[in-house]
């Protein structure tokens, strides 16, 4: 279910270029994270759950960015400290990220988006779209992907809270894994250029 009034900078149903990434490309990256028919219902349904709780994710992963030094500073303004206008904008767009990594199909439009949000952690498009004078000129792509293990890993207690005696946790817990790891390996492809 994504939300009624997009996040500020949200573009996803907006006509954006295509993806330099293929379909063909896509499907081989989906087969090396041993991707199977079966983690569509299941990452569907971890929607279902984390849905209604996605400010409470956002809260722990920011507690966790907030409080690691690091981490923060990509969301520096000027003066050296946390730009809070720039994470609360951010904000918005990562709770909407959740949903649509549960909902969305991995399509054309997908691809493009996700092509995107990579432009906008690489000095291609770092800070336009919050029109932020930050002096983080992108984000390190070592620290995007290392962020997968807090995001998989936080996720896990809220589809055990929420899951009823027919859902199956891990199922959805691995889905959930592949789906945010084919993610962030797309978001790596401006950075390796011709090596990705």
């Amino acid at each position: 279910m994504t939300t009624s009034t997009n996040p500020a900078g949200y573009t996803y149903d907006q006509e954006l270029p295509p993806s330099p990434v293929s379909r063909q490309r896509l499907d081989e990256l989906l087969t090396d994270v041993m991707w199977a028919e079966e983690d569509v219902p299941a990452l569907r349904r971890a929607g279902e759950i984390l849905a209604p709780r996605v400010a409470e994710i956002l809260d722990i992963w920011y507690d966790f960015i907030g409080s690691t030094p690091h981490l923060v500073a990509v969301f520096h303004g000027p003066d050296g400290e946390p730009d809070a206008n720039y994470l609360a904008r951010v904000r918005g767009r990562f709770e909407q990220w959740v949903l649509d990594v549960c909902e969305r199909h991995f399509d054309d439009r997908w691809l493009a988006y996700q092509e995107e949000i990579a432009l906008r952690h690489h000095t291609t498009k770092k800070n336009q779209t919050d029109g932020v004078d930050s002096p983080a000129t992108h984000v390190p792509m070592a620290d995007m992907l290392a962020l997968v293990v807090p995001v998989t890993l936080s996720i896990r207690p809220f589809l055990e809270e929420g899951a009823t005696a027919d859902d199956d946790v891990e199922a959805m817990n691995q889905a959930w894994f592949k789906a945010v790891t084919v993610t962030l390996v797309l978001w790596s492809r401006p950075y390796a250029g011709q090596l990705w």
